[in-house]
């Protein structure tokens, strides 16, 4: 698959690395307003660069179209990428409104392309681990879930764009959200809900974000998210599920399974090393969701972890929480 890649920030250069161990899918193109920042990820200068999408398109043979730009400009890119027939791996949040998001999903269908959200946290090793304890019932029901994923406010974006709430929507949007889909995946929609949030009076939205929600099996999920900590706060994300037959608890430390009356084991994951910088050491999930959107495209299989409906809900859910919040006062 022939790929290329619009946005070569933090993330554009998280997606770039992926691309680099994948054996069916190449950068043939690069497409960033700075030239100068596209550069690094040229291949010595073997990958050309454009300053626009549609002189990408024109004037290189692409298949698919990796969207890593801020969160306003999602919908306009995948609807433009579509148009001109190309498949569409877009980055979280899906677009701003779901308005947008319709858009998306009618843009891909009308003409006939394959759209996927790249919501890396369903790939995630660790995240991934949980999904199959739930689906096997190997521990029972799952009865609760405490999920968790705060740190610093990433200044590191370009221009600040993380900054501007009518762009990014704050860290519950645009933090928290990884585990609102992640919560989604696992039990399917919550039957009640209730949000509560801070906001820093900063013009970012709310910052930090506190939800439970309640599904129809009768499990419960806690989620707590956002960016708002002091410069130097270290980043984290953690979980704690609890079975009927035992636990799984990632906080600090490796995933470990806690069954009774056994030791407990920590399951190994294999590692790859990040070159994107930022707050991620290791690329996991980010290699496994690329991976399964080339793989998903090119056999033609439907994408069944995540789909573009499923992440439009996620939006939508995401967006209640955080009406909710500001309803409340914060």
């Amino acid at each position: 698959m022939k790929v290329a890649l619009v946005g070569t920030g933090f993330m554009g250069r998280m997606h770039a690395s992926v691309y680099g161990t994948l054996g069916n899918a190449e950068l043939v193109a690069l497409v960033d307003k700075s030239p100068e920042r596209a550069e690094p990820l040229s291949n010595g200068g073997s990958i050309p660069i454009f300053t626009t999408l549609e002189e990408a398109i024109t004037s290189v043979d692409i298949d698919a179209v990796d969207i890593c730009l801020p969160t306003d400009l999602h919908a306009e890119f995948t609807v433009k990428a579509a148009e001109f027939c190309k498949h569409v791996l877009c980055e979280k949040p899906m677009a701003m409104s779901l308005d947008e998001c319709d858009a998306m999903i009618l843009a891909a269908r009308r003409n006939g392309v394959r759209l996927m959200i790249a919501h890396c946290i369903r790939f995630w090793p660790e995240y991934a681990y949980l999904t199959k304890l739930k689906e096997t019932g190997e521990l029972g029901k799952l009865l609760s879930v405490n999920m968790t994923r705060y740190g610093e406010f990433p200044s590191w974006s370009e221009s600040n764009w993380l900054s501007d709430e009518k762009r990014a929507g704050g860290g519950a949007f645009d933090m928290h959200i990884h585990d609102t889909d992640y919560a989604l995946g696992l039990f399917g929609d919550p039957v009640e809900m209730s949000a509560y949030g801070t906001d820093d009076g900063n013009g970012r939205g709310i910052g930090q974000i506190f939800t439970t929600m309640r599904f129809a099996d009768g499990a419960l999920a806690h989620l707590e998210g956002g960016w708002n900590l002091p410069h130097h706060t270290p980043f984290k994300m953690a979980f704690r599920a609890i079975f009927e037959k035992g636990a799984a608890i990632m906080d600090g430390g490796p995933l470990t399974i806690y069954r009774p009356n056994t030791e407990p084991m920590v399951p190994e994951f294999p590692k790859m090393e990040a070159a994107g910088g930022g707050n991620i050491s290791d690329m996991g999930g980010y290699y496994h969701e690329i991976k399964y959107f080339v793989d998903r495209v090119l056999s033609g299989e439907p994408f069944e972890i995540t789909n573009a409906e499923s992440s439009r809900r996620t939006t939508e859910v995401v967006l209640e929480e955080i009406q909710q919040a500001k309803g409340r006062g914060q």
